[in-house]
């Protein structure tokens, strides 16, 4: 592979500078991906038409240089292959035409098999992999079983988890169900991604965060480590690293690190350098800038770069991102300046 410093730094090896990708890396605030966008019928054609989902993927690889491309997919594929009818509405985001609130329903879920109920999400990971040709890493996704739930729940975005927690507390065995379906679909899905080209899988836990101590270890957690078992973990002789990111789960990073993941994924909330003290060398990190120095001058989205390595400090084990995705908004100049500076400013803290 000619830049696999990305695969290299999950598994705490040693590397050149450190690397950086994106959170939402190929999306809106790119004019190419917006052109693209109008052309497809919707959001979700873009998701299901591999070659689009390929050429989306690709189009930030061509501006930047980004040390790893990530599939273009949604989350919400799982639940849609589940049949609760996905769909987008401008300004409103996701929204399931059948949502799950019933032991009955939720019995009635059947467990999608990714190769033939996601076959698309596989096609394109494959396609992607062979456009990519050994240049970076590619990376395959999931959401968490909580966080799928919660969409399921809901029926779409919410601001109070009414639905979805009311089920917890008030039927715990049936959400339990629910999640345990889930995990298991989780890691047939991500499985199904590495052996179609995945070189490294990420979990994505964005509602955890709203869960007790208790509810998170028991409902989310517990679930996430079922998956990271259940993994794959080696593919045609290399190691296939795994990150997880809980959204707000900054209180359970020594928890999070101890599943048998490779890398946690932090949000901007603390400061990585004290990350790096609580779990120690069990695993990479991977963070944590808040999205929103973006919007600030060049001059000071480098300095923020320079306070975030030099908080990491020497040694191996980072990678660069965002502490949680894009803004649309972003002016990808400024994105330019960001990798830019990751690059050249992290070489001394990899010197041997």
């Amino acid at each position: 592979m000619k830049n696999d410093r990305f695969l290299r730094a999950l598994l705490r090896q040693p590397v050149d500078m450190t690397p950086i990708w994106i959170m939402r890396q190929a999306g809106r605030y790119l004019p190419e991906y917006r052109e693209i966008r109008s052309r497809a019928k919707n959001f979700m054609t873009l998701c299901q038409t591999p070659e689009l989902a390929c050429e989306v993927t690709m189009q930030p690889l061509a501006r930047f240089p980004l040390d790893a491309a990530i599939l273009f997919s949604d989350i919400l594929t799982i639940p849609d292959a589940m049949g609760l009818g996905l769909y987008f509405t401008e300004g409103e985001g996701p929204r399931f035409e059948r949502p799950i609130r019933t032991k009955a329903q939720i019995d009635n879920l059947g467990v999608p098999d990714p190769n033939e109920d996601l076959r698309y999400v596989m096609d394109a990971v494959s396609l992607i992999r062979r456009e990519l040709d050994g240049r970076v890493p590619l990376i395959g996704f999931s959401g968490s079983p909580w966080t799928l739930a919660t969409y399921m729940i809901e029926g779409g975005t919410t601001k109070n988890f009414s639905q979805v927690k009311g089920l917890m507390f008030e039927q715990p065995d049936v959400m339990h169900s629910l999640l345990d379906k889930l995990a298991q679909t989780v890691t047939s899905y991500l499985n199904a991604q590495i052996a179609a080209g995945a070189q490294a899988v990420m979990i994505f836990d964005t509602w955890g965060g709203i869960l007790t101590n208790r509810d998170y270890l028991a409902f989310s957690l517990n679930y996430m480590q079922k998956i990271v078992q259940g993994l794959t973990r080696e593919y045609e002789g290399q190691r296939v690293p795994v990150i997880l990111f809980t959204k707000e789960g900054n209180e359970w990073l020594e928890k999070i690190a101890a599943t048998g993941c490779d890398a946690l994924g932090l949000d901007w909330k603390l400061p990585i350098g004290e990350a790096r003290k609580r779990v120690g060398d069990k695993v990479a990190l991977q963070g944590n800038m808040d999205p929103c120095i973006l919007y600030s001058s060049p001059e000071r989205i480098r300095e923020e770069v320079a306070s975030i390595l030099a908080s990491f400090g020497n040694g191996n084990g980072h990678v660069f991102n965002l502490g949680h995705g894009i803004h649309p908004q972003i002016d990808p100049e400024h994105v330019k300046e960001l990798v830019e500076a990751v690059h050249s400013l992290s070489a001394v803290y990899h010197q041997s």
